[in-house]
């Protein structure tokens, strides 16, 4: 039969806590950035802002 007995309550509570952790370390890794990171990506949007602005046309 079985190894052990399992408390089916500690079961339940650890497979959801493994499911919150996972959760947790997928939105760090989308959303987690460092502050130079963001200083990056606001700097290249500027710049590419003004990029297009450079190029729009004039209405006539």
């Amino acid at each position: 039969m079985s190894g052990g007995v399992v408390n089916l309550r500690q079961a339940r509570k650890a497979r959801a806590r493994d499911a919150k952790r996972a959760e947790a370390d997928a939105n760090a890794a989308k959303h987690g950035r460092t502050k130079q990171q963001r200083a990056r990506e606001e700097v290249d949007a500027a710049r590419a802002r003004a990029h297009l602005d450079g190029h729009e046309r004039t209405p006539e």
